[in-house]
């Protein structure tokens, strides 16, 4: 089985990839690629860019790899309530190579943030939008406080509870029913 993971954040320290990892990390017998959306970065989408472009080549890549997974994890950061302007701008370009974008692909989908919130209002949005791209989302989840629940030196989870329930929405995400 092949997981595709990646952080909707161009951050370099993105926390969101870290989490993308270790959730990834957790799915028994499978082969991981985490992608790094600074690898597709892309002109901002417009209909007289994609008219000058077509679809670009690092679209169609990003899209070829989801094509090629048989899971997606996806953790959302959270700018200003909203997807970041990296993601949205990626994802932008490749639903119009394939509105179907996560192509019915069973996915995760996460979120964290430092705060409290978790990225909660993105995952909201993510939630609403991401079945009609094309996700079989099985699970999601928040994490709030971050850095007060994961090692970032051992890169794992170090609250129990939320470990668990990444635990179970793994499971979700394994389940063929």
């Amino acid at each position: 089985m092949k997981i595709l993971a990646f952080a909707a954040s161009n951050s370099r320290q993105s926390i969101n990839k870290k989490l993308a990892g270790y959730a990834a990390s957790l799915v028994p017998n499978a082969s991981v690629e985490l992608l790094d959306l600074n690898d597709y970065e892309l002109p901002l989408f417009s209909t007289d860019k994609e008219q000058e472009l077509g679809h670009p080549a690092l679209a169609q890549a990003f899209f070829n790899k989801i094509t090629a997974a048989d899971k997606l994890i996806i953790s959302f950061a959270e700018h200003n309530g909203s997807y970041t302007a990296a993601y949205k701008n990626l994802f932008d370009w490749v639903s119009r190579i394939n509105n179907k974008v996560y192509q019915h692909k069973p996915t995760l989908l996460l979120s964290t943030s430092p705060g409290l919130g978790g990225a909660a209002s993105v995952m909201r949005s993510a939630l609403h939008s991401a079945p009609f791209f094309g996700a079989d989302v099985k699970a999601n989840l928040s994490i709030p406080r971050f850095f007060d629940n994961f090692d970032t030196t051992h890169h794992k989870m170090i609250n129990e509870e939320l470990n668990q329930k990444l635990i179970e929405a793994i499971a979700k995400l394994n389940d063929e029913t």
